[in-house]
């Protein structure tokens, strides 16, 4: 397995049968210039979207319509975005589970907002979430963009997920410190990889702060492009 960050919240997984992107932001993205970011996208099989803020959906709709890569995610969102030209893989919801070759894909809570601008307008485009990613015998929870909530109680509990991907750069998520309270009281994660930090001067410049409140873990801060194989 290899886990490719494309900067923010932008992911790259390569699992069994399957290349995953996970809420592709391959234009304007402050940490990957445009052309690298659509290069990093080749061979992709699916897309998977969290929530609709532009960070996370602004080249999906363009992206899949030119490729043909299908996306799935909630509802609202991917009929939203298939009408924008979108191919529809799976519109599901929170608790449902999808299967893409040997990959399965489960659909969870996140705590956060989600909407899209279509012109002036705000639309909201149903709950945010998360995703739970398995395949290779690992587990993967894709926290989305999120702060610490009661619901990874069970998610820890019932998936036991080994690999966390978690945003962790404060003021639209939670921050280093956080997700590491996160990380230790609800999870028992053997590696944890820090996202959606660094875009940003407002956002956290390192994950130090996780590193340290997780010393029991392989706490792994992503290098734009640079596989992290597991």
């Amino acid at each position: 397995m290899n886990i490719i960050w494309l900067g923010h919240g932008s992911f790259r997984i390569e699992i069994e049968d399957q290349v995953l992107l996970i809420d592709p932001w391959l234009t304007g993205n402050p940490m990957l210039e445009d052309d690298k970011a659509r290069a990093a996208c080749e061979g992709a099989t699916h897309i998977l979207v969290t929530h609709g803020h532009f960070d996370h959906t602004q080249d999906v709709a363009s992206y899949s319509k030119d490729s043909g890569v299908p996306i799935s995610g909630i509802v609202e969102l991917v009929g939203y975005l298939v009408s924008k030209g979108a191919v529809e893989g799976n519109a599901f919801n929170r608790g449902g589970t999808i299967q893409l070759g040997k990959v399965s894909v489960t659909l969870v809570p996140a705590s956060h907002s989600s909407s899209i601008m279509d012109g002036d307008t705000p639309l909201y485009m149903g709950q945010e979430c998360g995703f739970i990613i398995r395949g290779e015998g690992k587990c993967i929870y894709v926290s989305g963009d999120t702060d610490i909530m009661a619901d990874m109680e069970w998610m820890g509990d019932y998936y036991k997920p080994d690999i966390g991907i978690l945003s962790a750069g404060g003021h639209f998520t939670m921050d280093m410190a956080a997700a590491a309270y996160a990380a230790k009281r609800y999870f028992n994660f053997s590696t944890v990889i820090p996202c959606h930090y660094r875009t940003f001067p407002l956002l956290a410049q390192d994950a130090q702060a996780l590193v340290d409140g997780l010393p029991d873990v392989d706490v792994i801060a992503p290098q734009l492009l640079e596989p992290i194989t597991l």
